[in-house]
C-alpha cells in the first residue's frame, strides 16, 4: 500500500468510527454472547445490519451466505463466523473489473446529483485526480442553475490546473456541454468532465435536460465513452438509496460517489447500494481534501469498517 493509500485508509478507519460503533460493536457482542449458532444468532445479526443502513434484501443475502457457509464448513462456534460475515459483505460488494474504463479511453464524466450533496466539489476533487494522473481534463459547469456552482468549480479548476467552460448563470446547460465538446475534441483532451443539474423533485425536467445532453453527445462525441456518475451524500442513509433509485429512472448511471461519510453511523448504505441497485460505488468521500475523494475498494471499505488493519490480512 502507498503512502497515500495508508493514509486514506486511517482516514476512513476514522470517518467509519461512527458506523462501526452502531454495526460492528454490537456483532461483536452476538459473536462473543451466543454460544451456539441458532436461528435467534441469525436474526440478531440481521437486526444489526438493518439498523446500520445495510439494506433488507442486502441483508437477507448477507444472511443466507453465512448460513451455506456455516452448513458447508459444519461450523459450530459463532466466533467463527465473523470472518465469514466479513467476506460475504465484501462480496456483495465487487466492483467490477471494467469499472474505470473511462480512464483508459476518449471519455465524458456526467456527474449529477442534487443541490448539497457535494456534488461540485466531488467534481473538482476527479478533475484533480485524473489531472494527477497526466490526463488532459476540460470541465463543463454545466450546473447553470445554481449561481454559485460555476464560481465554486472554477475555484476547483484553478487549483487543479485545468481549463472550464461555460459557468455562466442561467445558460442553457446543454449548450454549456455543446460549448465543451467542441473545447476537448479541439484541444484533445482525455476526459470531458461535466458538472450537472440535478433537481429531482422536478424529474421530468431533469430527464428533459439530460436527454438533451445525451443527444448532443451522442450527435457531436460519439467516439467518447460515457460515464455517468451520480453523487450522493453518505448521512442521508436510505434516503440516498430512494435518490440514486430515481437517478437510475432518470439517466444511465453507471456509478455512484458517495460523499460525507466521515459524519455518519450509515455508512453501510454504500453495501446497499451496491447490491439494492445493481450499480457500484466508484468513489468515496471522507472529507474535505482533494485526497480524500478515492476510488471505492471493498475490501479496504469493509476492513475498515470492521478496523482491521491491512497489515493483519
Amino acid at each position: 500500500m502507498g503512502e497515500e493509500k495508508v493514509g486514506f485508509f486511517r482516514r476512513l478507519v476514522r470517518g467509519l468510527s461512527k458506523t462501526r460503533n452502531s454495526i460492528v460493536s454490537g456483532i461483536d457482542s452476538i459473536f462473543s454472547g451466543f454460544s451456539s449458532i441458532d436461528e435467534d444468532f441469525y436474526e440478531e445479526i440481521e437486526e444489526i445490519l438493518v439498523m446500520g443502513d445495510i439494506g433488507i434484501n442486502t441483508t437477507t443475502r448477507i444472511i443466507s451466505n453465512l448460513k451455506m457457509e456455516v452448513s458447508e464448513r459444519h461450523i459450530k462456534e459463532p466466533s467463527e463466523c465473523k470472518q465469514l460475515l466479513i467476506d460475504s459483505i465484501k462480496n456483495q460488494m465487487a466492483v467490477g473489473e471494467t469499472a474505470y474504463e473511462f480512464e483508459n479511453r476518449k471519455s465524458v464524466v456526467l456527474v449529477i446529483g442534487v443541490n448539497g450533496v457535494g456534488k461540485t466539489t466531488s467534481v473538482g476533487k476527479l478533475a484533480g485526480k485524473l489531472k494527477e494522473q497526466g490526463k488532459k481534463v476540460i470541465l463543463a459547469a454545466a450546473d447553470t442553475f445554481r449561481a454559485a456552482a460555476g464560481e465554486q468549480l472554477t475555484g476547483w479548476a484553478n487549483r487543479a490546473g485545468v481549463e472550464i467552460i461555460g459557468g455562466q448563470p442561467g445558460a442553457d446547460p446543454a449548450s454549456v456541454v455543446y460549448d465543451a465538446v467542441a473545447a476537448a475534441k479541439a484541444r484533445d483532451a482525455d476526459v470531458l468532465l461535466c458538472d450537472t443539474a440535478g433537481r429531482l423533485h422536478n424529474k421530468k425536467n431533469l430527464m428533459e435536460e439530460l436527454k438533451k445532453i445525451y443527444r448532443i453527445l451522442a450527435k457531436e462525441y460519439p467516439e467518447a465513452y460515457l460515464e455517468t456518475l451520480v453523487v450522493l451524500d453518505g448521512t442521508t442513509g436510505q434516503n440516498a438509496l430512494a435518490q440514486a433509485r430515481q437517478f437510475k429512472e432518470a439517466a444511465n448511471v453507471t456509478g455512484i460517489i458517495l460523499t460525507k461519510l466521515d459524519g455518519t453511523a450509515k455508512g453501510g448504505i454504500a453495501v446497499a447500494i451496491q447490491s439494492e441497485l445493481d450499480i457500484p460505488v466508484k468513489y468515496i468521500g471522507v472529507g474535505e481534501t482533494i485526497d480524500d475523494l478515492q476510488k471505492f475498494d471493498p475490501d479496504q471499505f469493509v476492513n475498515a469498517l470492521f478496523n482491521i488493519q491491512p497489515d493483519q490480512e
